[in-house]
C-alpha cells in the first residue's frame, strides 16, 4: 500500500480503516485520495467506489455504520424515487447523471441493497417486500450464510442512463 495512503488511513476509525485495507488488497490503489476518503473508478461492476473515514449511523436493517458508497449507471424512473427513499435511506439516485448508489458497511450489503433497489425501480418488488427480503438476507449473512444477492449484481448494468430533463425556457 502506498505510504501516503497508509498514513492517511492510520488516523481513521477502525471499521473504515479495515475496509480500506481490504479494498486496496482487492481493487488496488485508489485513483484519488484525501485525508477523509479513498476513491476507485471502474472496478467492475462499480462505476465508482468511495470509502469515507466518517461513518454514518444507520439502523436499517439493524444498527451499523455506513462508510462505503458504490455507484452504478442506472436510470430510475421519476415515479420510483419516493419508493427508493422509503426502502432505504442509504440508496441514492441521481436523475441527471443516471446513477444509482448504495452506502453501507461493505460491498456485500451494497450488492444486496442495489439489487433490491433495481427490482423496486422496475416494479418487480414492493418497498415492503424489499425491506423484508433485505432484513432476512442480512441476518443470514451475519450468520455466515451467503445469498446470490450479496455476491454480485443480478442484472446487466445499463448504459446511456443520464436524464438531462427538458428545457423550459
Amino acid at each position: 500500500m502506498n505510504a501516503t495512503i497508509s498514513q492517511i488511513i492510520q488516523q481513521w476509525p477502525q471499521e473504515p480503516r479495515e475496509s480500506a485495507q481490504r479494498l486496496v488488497d482487492y481493487y488496488g490503489e485508489p485513483e484519488e485520495f484525501t485525508p477523509s476518503m479513498l476513491i476507485w473508478y471502474n472496478r467492475e461492476p462499480w462505476k465508482k467506489t468511495i470509502l469515507s473515514k466518517d461513518p454514518i449511523k444507520h439502523n436499517f436493517p439493524s444498527p451499523h455504520n455506513d462508510y462505503l458508497e458504490q455507484v452504478i449507471d442506472f436510470r430510475v424512473p421519476v415515479d420510483k424515487f419516493d419508493d427508493l427513499a422509503a426502502y432505504d435511506g442509504s440508496i441514492m439516485a441521481e436523475r441527471t447523471k443516471g446513477e444509482l448508489s448504495a452506502r453501507c458497511g461493505g460491498t456485500s450489503m451494497n450488492f444486496l441493497a442495489v439489487n433490491l433497489a433495481v427490482e423496486i425501480a422496475q416494479g418487480k418488488r414492493s418497498v415492503e417486500e424489499a425491506r423484508s427480503f433485505y432484513t432476512d438476507v442480512a441476518k443470514k449473512f451475519k450468520a455466515g450464510e451467503h445469498h446470490p444477492y450479496t455476491e454480485k449484481l443480478q442484472f446487466t448494468v445499463p448504459t446511456q442512463t443520464g436524464d438531462p430533463d427538458q428545457a423550459t425556457s
